[in-house]
């Protein structure tokens, strides 16, 4: 386990920087000048050469690399050229956003998903099956943009029910607000994208899980504890659903990294100020340093939880060896 671990890391190591060379290279092969969104025409020729060499962006695209790699190793991603702040500080702030929003949706789509899986893997056939089988295909592959802007169409702009986007309510927090009226604020901003996301999310766990369950069903030890006149109950529960539950953990860990990515659309129909709509805005700012910095960090997220799954996996089935 200990050699297995160790190459991994190294795995990981050699990808990622693989993947922020391949970003600084497609951000710089771009037909634009990202010094153009820092430029006006009416500056001197003096001040525009200066507002460059400040950004480093008068040095040739091999020295520019290397001092893109070399912040990168000393947790340095530059200063954003819209704002004028530290990358880091904009991202962690974005990306605490976005762990909110993606957390509590996975966790409860997890939830969902799992238990009806579980509970329509023991009653195949019937009609409650395929009812839900239908269900959880339908929003699995239902288009995202698609739902959200329903949801925002029917609940917020037809109904009022709720904001048409954002976080917080600008008015109410001017006013200083208490602790509990702010969480009920962002709580109440928060409910249509969580259960946007709850929606799409939970019948790709709800379908994983009746499969491995219907698979588990089939062993040698459900019969024996069959055999032995167990309640179904203790063999669906303690049994059966257990040992489903392992391809079900990896799906999770996954999920959690794969879903960051996929925030960019939920965040930015929503107006959610994570790292998806981050990302989406400073595109289209030419604001590169905030790019590069974003998808390091989603990089890092993504092969970390892959990391983090296959040891998960490893320790949860006794007869998985590396």
């Amino acid at each position: 386990m200990g050699k297995y671990i160790i190459g991994r890391i190294i795995q990981i190591i050699i990808t990622f920087f693989i993947v922020m060379s391949i970003i600084f290279l497609l951000f710089r092969i771009i037909p634009s000048d990202p010094s153009s969104f820092l430029l006006t025409p009416s500056m001197t020729a003096e001040a525009k050469e200066t507002i460059r060499k400040q950004f480093g962006l008068d040095e040739p695209i091999a020295v520019q690399y290397f001092i893109y790699l070399k912040n990168f190793v000393h947790g340095n991603f530059g200063t954003s050229f819209y704002s004028g702040r530290p990358v880091m500080s904009i991202i962690m702030e974005r990306m605490l956003n976005s762990i909110l929003l993606i957390t509590t949706a996975v966790i409860i789509a997890y939830i969902i998903g799992v238990s009806i899986g579980k509970a329509i893997a023991w009653k195949r056939g019937s009609k409650t099956e395929k009812f839900f089988v239908i269900l959880g295909l339908w929003f699995y592959t239902t288009f995202t943009p698609w739902l959200g802007i329903m949801f925002l169409w029917i609940f917020s702009f037809k109904l009022k029910l709720f904001p048409l986007g954002g976080m917080i309510t600008p008015e109410k927090w001017i006013l200083d607000p208490s602790l509990m009226e702010k969480i009920c604020d962002m709580g109440y901003h928060l409910i249509l994208p969580l259960v946007t996301y709850v929606l799409l999310w939970f019948g790709g766990y709800m379908l994983l899980m009746r499969n491995s369950m219907l698979e588990t069903l089939k062993e040698d030890y459900i019969v024996t504890a069959r055999a032995k006149g167990l309640k179904e109950k203790v063999i669906k529960n303690k049994h059966a659903a257990r040992n489903a539950m392992l391809p079900i953990v990896t799906a999770f860990a996954i999920s959690v990294s794969f879903s960051i990515g996929g925030a960019v659309l939920i965040e930015t129909i929503f107006s959610w100020p994570g790292i998806g709509r981050t990302i989406v805005e400073a595109t289209l700012r030419q604001d590169y340093p905030l790019v590069q910095g974003a998808f390091a960090v989603i990089t890092l997220v993504v092969l970390l939880a892959n990391f983090v799954a296959d040891i998960a996996y490893a320790y949860l089935d006794p007869r998985i060896s590396y």
